[in-house]
């Protein structure tokens, strides 16, 4: 992009961001709460890309003024100096700012549902799953967020046949999206007795949570089951009908809740679990329909799709999407899970910015 041109497009970022200021201020405004708040969260999103595009301008304009002093014989060392490190500012802040005007994922400030499902591999999958729900825990609590447990199925041997719980804090799914897809472990398991390496997998979907303004969901639309839960439960959830099965009809998919307290609350739980998996698919097929570009570099982040290999006798993970390698004890078992996220999103970063050249 020139640089005339940048600084255009950057001049009407700035004087639309100074418009929503005044917006919000207009007393009509002010008066609408609903218009308000939009106006608000759109300002508060605008905010760090008026101050980057600012900076530009005025690196730009400092430029200009000291291009013009290089003449000046007195003025001249000073200005070459300001010219050269100001030229050596300029490129990073446009690399900033292209990547800070691609259209951000309108689900990357949302909170989660994250499901984990035992898959190939008995019950060292099942333990495998409980180390997983594990890891996620720890993580969360590394990052200030919060969690809660919306319906398990443990497993004889330990861990998890599934495990629903929700993760709330600032922008979860947009470090957590990356989370999605098949891990698998090589390990030698504790239910093996001769020392042999075994491999299990189980499988990670990362759901963002959907309000009722965003996934309009007919009762008519619903058919909804309860029946006695199974398993280990507080008093009265094994011996009344509290559990619920939910089936969306129209979609055919099917969600079901029975580690809550009442009826009542499983059916929320299940609801919630219901819209976030429609959201999910909303969002698939808008993805489908922009084509299959984004899939390149990290993969398309379906629960399918195999992402991770956990590899206990060499002490390594690997992320086949970007081929990073991390330690086992240091993922799994530790707080290095961040460090694998940050490259996950580096490499989204690059191929956004890619795609927007």
């Amino acid at each position: 992009m020139a640089d005339n041109d940048m600084r255009d497009k950057l001049e009407k970022i700035i004087a639309a961001y100074a418009d929503l200021q005044a917006k919000m201020g207009d007393p009509d405004v002010l008066a609408d709460q609903k218009e308000y708040n939009r106006l608000a969260k759109e300002y508060a999103n605008q905010g760090p890309l008026a101050k980057k595009a600012a900076e530009y301008v005025q690196a730009y304009d400092d430029l200009s003024e000291a291009k013009e002093l290089l003449s000046d014989s007195e003025m001249h060392d000073f200005a070459q100096e300001e010219v050269s490190r100001i030229e050596a500012l300029l490129p990073g802040l446009e690399e900033d700012i292209k990547f800070m005007l691609i259209p951000a994922d309108p689900a990357d400030d949302k909170d989660i549902i994250v499901e984990i499902r035992a898959a190939a591999g008995g019950d060292e999958a099942a333990i495998f799953a409980g180390d997983l729900y594990k890891m996620y825990e720890r993580f969360a609590s590394t990052q200030g967020w919060k969690t809660e447990t919306m319906d398990v199925s443990p497993s004889d041997a330990g861990g998890y046949k599934e495990i629903q719980f929700k993760v709330k804090g600032d922008k979860v799914y947009s470090v957590m999206k990356f989370e999605s897809g098949v891990h698998r472990v090589q390990r030698v398991p504790k239910t093996e007795s001769q020392g042999r390496i075994h491999t299990s997998t189980a499988t990670v979907a990362v759901l963002p949570e959907a309000d009722e303004v965003e996934v309009e969901i007919n009762e008519s639309d619903l058919r909804i089951d309860v029946y006695r839960a199974g398993g280990p439960g507080g008093q009265c959830v094994n011996t009344t009908d509290s559990a619920v099965r939910i089936t969306h009809l129209p979609s055919g998919l099917v969600v079901q809740s029975q580690d809550q307290k009442s009826q009542l609350q499983n059916k929320i739980a299940a609801m919630a679990v219901l819209r976030a998996r429609l959201y999910e698919k909303m969002l698939a097929e808008q993805q489908a329909a922009e084509g299959a570009k984004r899939l390149a570099q990290i993969g398309s982040g379906d629960r399918a799709e195999k992402v991770r290999t956990y590899n206990g006798p060499q002490d390594r993970v690997t992320d086949h999407r970007i081929g990073y390698n991390g330690t086992y004890n240091g993922i799994l078992l530790g707080d290095g899970l961040g460090d694998l996220i940050t490259a996950l999103q580096a490499a989204d970063r690059a191929q956004k910015l890619e795609e927007a050249v």
